[in-house]
């Protein structure tokens, strides 16, 4: 029975990692580089402004600090699973327009391998695209215009498997290894014209992360906990094909473009926590590399983007018989996001409020996790568009007891 439960959650798993509904979002801005980069942590810190690189806890799988899975507690096996919805409004320069869909966030297990020693390995989306823009163009020799449609789809992908080592009662260290991969695919074709310009790109290679964790206490009652993160800098490498199709996909031209490549540059991060067990505080910072690299493009160019994030939460304790354990939590956060992304000379900022609440089931195996987030990116004037959004995250964390041996009867 228990091979079915996990066999049937691995397969709705890897079955919405390409599975959309209402696929309806058209965001202008990932339109740039290698598309929106995800900031968002779809785990229990999610509720907190997705906060928690300087958090400890034995409860859930934090993968915004490898270094945090040392806590993870001996013979329990942990299946998580997130899937978000989201609502949007566009308002622009002659543009009022509203949109939404569900996605696949999260898939992600964990266990103890040894008493130092905590695993986790997972997938989640690190980038999106999802934009269609039309616009007038005028065919030589004719003045008259026509309307030219270039849409764009896909996104990377992160595979990771993460390691969290402890060293001494205070003190773990950790590291994620990720391979990022995905398609980059932009499409283009004029007035009623059947036949379409495809560029369909693949990017893909690994990536790392080192963390670091300390915890100890202040008081009796009170742990502080202090994180630092550290992504290095990678070169994806890019394999394109021009394609020339007719729209029921007859190809009429084909062709392998020469490779390139996209600089993903370092990103660091820090974080602290508080918490008595019971109330707990959170606040990070995360800041993206990217002024050393100069990437740009003929109407965008990046800066160094910076994150800031906190949150709070309340665990209501309950007791059975002489055990203490989690029973409701409930979670409060906000965040301000400074998007590496600029155009022409704006730099793009995201600014949301968080609210979060956690269910145990009545044998305590599974959790259940809503997440609500509000907030508004970009602006309302020239070539910006400003989005108004509400996400939805719904959380499904299953925890087992495993690796134990059966006493003889």
């Amino acid at each position: 029975m228990r091979i079915k439960i996990y066999s049937g959650l691995l397969l709705l798993g890897l079955s919405s990692l390409t599975a959309k509904a209402q696929h309806g979002l058209n965001s202008i801005y990932s339109a740039y580089g290698i598309g929106d980069l995800e900031t968002r942590d779809y785990s229990r810190n999610f509720g907190m402004g997705s906060a928690g690189i300087g958090r400890r806890h034995s409860g859930y799988l934090n993968e915004l600090n490898p270094a945090s899975y040392s806590a993870l507690p001996p013979q329990n096996f942990m299946f998580d699973i997130s899937i978000r919805a989201q609502q949007i409004s566009y308002l622009g320069t002659n543009i009022s327009e509203n949109a939404g869909d569900v996605n696949f966030k999260r898939l992600a297990v964990g266990f103890k391998a040894a008493k130092f020693w905590g695993v986790s390995a997972g997938v989640t989306p690190f980038s999106s695209i999802d934009y269609k823009i039309t616009n007038q163009q005028f065919m030589s020799g004719t003045g008259a215009p026509v309307t030219a449609t270039t849409t764009g789809t896909g996104g990377l992908n992160r595979a990771y498997i993460s390691n969290g080592f402890q060293i001494n009662k205070n003190f773990s260290v950790g590291v994620s290894t990720a391979f990022l991969f995905g398609p980059l695919n932009v499409t283009k074709y004029i007035g009623s014209d059947s036949v379409q310009t495809q560029y369909n790109k693949y990017a893909f290679n690994p990536n790392f992360t080192a963390g670091a964790q300390y915890e100890g206490k202040l008081s009796d009652n009170w742990q502080l906990g202090i994180g630092a993160t550290y992504r290095f800098k990678t070169n994806l490498k890019i394999q394109e094909k021009l394609n020339i199709t007719t729209q029921d996909g007859t190809i009429l031209y084909n062709k392998d473009q020469d490779p390139s490549s996209f600089t993903l540059p370092t990103e660091i991060g820090t974080g602290i926590s508080l918490s008595n067990g019971t109330f707990t505080w959170v606040a990070d910072y995360r800041r993206q590399q990217w002024n050393s690299l100069n990437e740009k493009g003929a109407t965008y160019s990046y800066q160094d983007g910076e994150r800031y994030a906190t949150g709070i939460e309340y665990a209501i304790k309950k007791k059975y018989y002489n055990l203490a354990y989690e029973g409701m939590v409930l979670q409060a956060g906000f965040s301000y996001n400074k998007s590496p992304l600029v155009i022409g000379s704006t730099q793009l900022v995201d600014i949301s409020g968080t609210l979060g609440v956690s269910l145990p089931s009545r044998n305590g195996q599974l959790r259940y996790y809503l997440g609500l987030e509000g907030g508004q990116r970009g602006s309302n004037g020239g070539a910006l568009i400003r989005e108004t959004y509400v996400n939805a995250v719904f959380h499904f964390s299953l925890r087992d007891i495993w690796f134990f041996k059966r006493l003889a009867q």
